[in-house]
């Protein structure tokens, strides 16, 4: 009788875990959007997530160690004028998130490394270009403040933040609402996927389609496409008869899938998440209660099961940490932040090694903060591999730094405020302070109550010790 082999592979048995409850995030009210974003944006400072709240769109940003229940009073960050249907951290900057919303436009923020005392309402800059909602951003990930919007209008934008000013506008390529977009390893190429039914990558740059996949999966409802590493495309989809599938596509003959499989049948929208690392993709379905996960290899049949992750409740959301963010002395290769009705719960993913010292398998280099390009160069038409860093001694976050916006050109364009007098020859009437002056005040004015804010929050902290030291 012959054995069946069983596949060597060092994920086999790659296994998941919630946190115990106090590690939770409890209270919190998670947006009820019928969009199918993640709704959860985590990196190894922060978790961020898209909340319910009256009177404009508003999401919560929670520092990673701060578990437990959340005051109803918490902070939030409020700033647009309808529902926050995206969010994503910049890869470059720990400190600042870009939002997308209902009202057309994309705000960048700057996080305080304290918590603030009251919501934060002014972001850094005000991205508008886009004529109907704003449901998807993502941001490039090698070129410094090069980020990307697209909007219910089927437009592509990017955006310099570093300026405020729209790089390219990548218009007359999709005939209906764009469904998710994903970068490429250096950013040189997007594929999208479209209400169409097309599969499309693009060169931004030159602002054309270079490739193209009618129906990759033939049933009706949405389908997701990332990127591999190695430049193949994986996606999720329906078929036919409604059963979901995933499917592994080479852009040199994007014709026939190179791998197909067909999973089960449920409505959920099969979000991918994509480790470059160790080559695995986590499917996560919204309203599902599980979590496959699947390791993408280059010999056939490509795409290999591993295990699932079940639980009792369904996911409204999920985030995923960035690797850097994982803990390295407990072999942990994966964490995702699962979204309930009123809580946000940790899943730990872990590799079994007996071993204390640190797995170089499991942890090859992997993509740090330090942007490979600034936007210019990257317009220009160059290109980088992003910048590895080890994670032999874990990661630790760099100091926050301020994102500045260069905002000259955005003055430049408004007409001048007619002729300027000297001292010598202006009365009492013409001695009104410039524009530069009050935006100068305005700045010293907010850096003093930032600074205010942030000694009463560490005077609060104090005072939690002592009470806590004497109770």
């Amino acid at each position: 009788m012959s054995r069946r082999v069983v596949r060597q592979s060092k994920f086999r048995h790659v296994f998941g875990q919630p946190v115990k409850a106090d590690q939770m995030y409890e209270d919190i009210r998670v947006s009820k959007v019928t969009w199918d974003s993640s709704f959860c944006a985590v990196n190894p400072k922060f978790v961020a997530i898209i909340v319910e709240s009256g009177g404009g769109g508003a999401f919560m940003v929670l520092p990673l160690a701060k578990t437990g229940r959340v005051d109803k009073n918490y902070p939030l960050v409020t700033g647009h004028t309808a529902p926050v249907l995206d969010i994503d951290w910049c890869p470059h900057n720990d400190n600042v998130i870009a939002s997308a919303s209902e009202d057309t436009t994309v705000m960048v923020w700057q996080i305080p490394d304290y918590v603030p005392m009251r919501n934060i309402t002014e972001p850094i800059v005000t991205l508008e270009g886009h004529s109907k909602r704003v449901g998807i951003i993502t941001w490039h990930p090698t070129a410094r403040n090069v980020l990307l919007s697209a909007g219910g209008d089927n437009l592509l934008i990017l955006w310099n933040v570093g300026t405020g000013e729209m790089l390219l506008t990548l218009d007359d390529m999709h005939g209906d609402v764009i469904y998710n977009v994903c970068w490429n390893r250096t950013g040189s190429l997007l594929v999208t996927t479209c209400k169409d039914k097309h599969v499309r990558v693009i060169d931004p740059r030159k602002q054309q389609v270079v490739a193209e996949k009618v129906k990759p999966h033939e049933g009706a409802r949405p389908i997701r496409a990332i990127f591999m590493a190695d430049g193949k495309i994986f996606t999720t989809g329906f078929s036919r008869m409604s059963e979901r599938q995933l499917a592994l596509w080479d852009l040199e003959n994007f014709e026939e899938p190179i791998a197909l499989q067909e999973m089960d049948t449920s409505n959920g929208v099969l979000l991918p998440f994509y480790d470059p690392d160790s080559s695995i993709v986590y499917l996560c379905g919204k309203g599902d209660s599980s979590i496959r996960y699947f390791e993408i290899t280059a010999e056939a049949p490509y795409v290999h099961y591993l295990s699932t992750y079940s639980s009792k409740e369904p996911q409204r959301g999920m985030g995923f940490m960035p690797k850097r963010g994982l803990d390295v002395s407990k072999c942990e290769i994966a964490r995702f932040f699962k979204l309930h009705e009123r809580k946000c719960e940790p899943i730990v993913m872990t590799v079994p090694r007996k071993s204390d010292l640190f797995q170089d398998d499991l942890y090859p280099d992997t993509p740090g903060p330090e942007p490979a390009l600034e936007a210019a160069e990257w317009l220009a038409g160059k290109d980088a591999e992003p910048v590895l860093v080890s994670l032999r001694d874990g990661y630790v976050p760099l100091k926050n730094r301020e994102l500045k916006v260069t905002r000259k050109n955005i003055l430049d364009n408004k007409p001048p405020m007619g002729p300027r007098r000297s001292h010598s020859t202006c009365d009492a009437n013409f001695s009104r302070p410039s524009l530069e002056d009050l935006l100068e005040e305005i700045r010293s004015l907010r850096q003093t109550v930032q600074a205010q804010e942030k000694r009463i929050s560490d005077l609060e902290n104090k005072l939690c010790k002592f009470t806590n030291g004497t109770a």
